[in-house]
């Protein structure tokens, strides 16, 4: 996160905090001269002793005058974690619109808006769920960006820093592995019933996902399903491009699973029909990228046939069966169902 830190200091917070927070005194710049154009007594102190060292050897952006012009410099604590806040609330926000609006432009099976437990005005109900959940979802992930900018994680820069060559390609397996087994005991333990009505309940408010349901959690909720992220490069070794391309990548595939096209009819890829029995029949299908630990715990169901054929997918006899087995669960889960379908205008009661 170091690099892309680097990158919005140097284009967009480096010239802002120079302007919202001017050094009192200036800062020499590399060329040895000062950062204010007024003469300068030569026994003046220096704003700050913060020096420009490029976080990649692969990748950098040197700094212009204003790097040196703020009396918050770049290293400042304060900054950095105010600057991280708002890179991974913009970041996240970003990837959320671009790909989840990709995806229900292209792929997303647009018959849903028919299907009897489709909710009235439901993308606008998603939107705004992941609208309230990304700024508080922010400002708790990004003590973990800081500590990791900061030097206390195991992340690395160059790949001859690594555990050794082979390391570089077996952080991937050993990441998902570690994740997957992470989140599916943390969502498991959210679908408890202690647990369930407070966090977990918001994101199965949708019975028949959208794309834009992909990030519409409460924030705590989807804090807790993104903690192995942020706790894999402090026990395990993680080089730091690979950090921000596996962080992009696990946003886009949370996109994948909710958009509603059945592709990976395959026994251990955890892909959107999965996640839609776990969306229909809430207590299945907990995992992230494999059906492993499911299988492991008894918690798995196999995708119904007729998701993987769009001829059967949308008939009247498949969906009342699905409106069938959801209200049941809905019952034993929830007790009441309190959501506003668009096929009825009101939530059905259900006890």
């Amino acid at each position: 996160m170091d690099v892309v830190l680097e990158l919005c200091d140097t284009y967009v917070f480096d010239p802002i905090y120079a302007a919202l927070l001017p050094a009192q005194t200036p800062s020499l710049l590399p060329n040895g001269t000062f950062s204010s154009v007024k003469e300068v007594p030569t026994n003046l102190p220096h704003a700050s002793t913060w020096e420009y060292r490029p976080a990649s050897q692969y990748l950098s952006f040197t700094p212009g005058k204003a790097a040196y012009m703020s009396q918050w410099p770049r290293d400042d604590v304060r900054r950095q974690f105010l600057s991280l806040f708002l890179i991974t609330w913009i970041f996240g926000v970003f990837i959320y619109f671009v790909f989840a609006t990709l995806s229900y432009l292209f792929i997303f099976d647009k018959s849903t808006f028919n299907h009897p437990r489709y909710l009235k005005n439901q993308i606008r109900l998603e939107m705004r769920q992941a609208n309230i959940a990304f700024p508080w979802m922010a400002l708790l992930t990004a003590p973990w960006f800081l500590l990791e900018i900061r030097g206390y994680s195991k992340i690395y820069d160059s790949l001859a820093d690594s555990p050794g060559p082979w390391y570089n390609i077996l952080q991937f397996p050993l990441f998902f592995g570690f994740t997957d087994f992470c989140i599916y005991w943390i969502h498991r333990g959210l679908h408890h019933p202690a647990v369930y009505k407070n966090l977990h309940k918001p994101h199965h408010k949708w019975i028949m996902p959208t794309p834009y349901a992909s990030h519409a959690f409460h924030p705590l909720d989807g804090y807790a399903q993104g903690l192995p992220y942020h706790i894999f490069p402090f026990l395990f070794p993680l080089q730091k491009f690979a950090y921000v391309a596996l962080f992009m990548f696990i946003n886009i595939w949370t996109v994948m699973i909710h958009d509603g096209e059945y592709y990976a009819e395959n026994p251990v890829i955890n892909g959107a029909a999965c996640h839609t029995m776990h969306h229909l029949y809430f207590n299945f299908n907990y995992g992230q990228f494999t059906t492993l630990w499911d299988r492991l715990g008894g918690s798995y169901r196999k995708p119904n046939d007729e998701l993987f054929r769009r001829e059967l997918r949308s008939m009247e006899g498949a969906w009342r069966k699905q409106v069938e087995d959801a209200d049941r669960m809905v019952g034993e889960v929830e007790g009441v169902d309190d959501r506003g379908y668009q096929s009825d205008g009101e939530g059905k009661k259900v006890r």
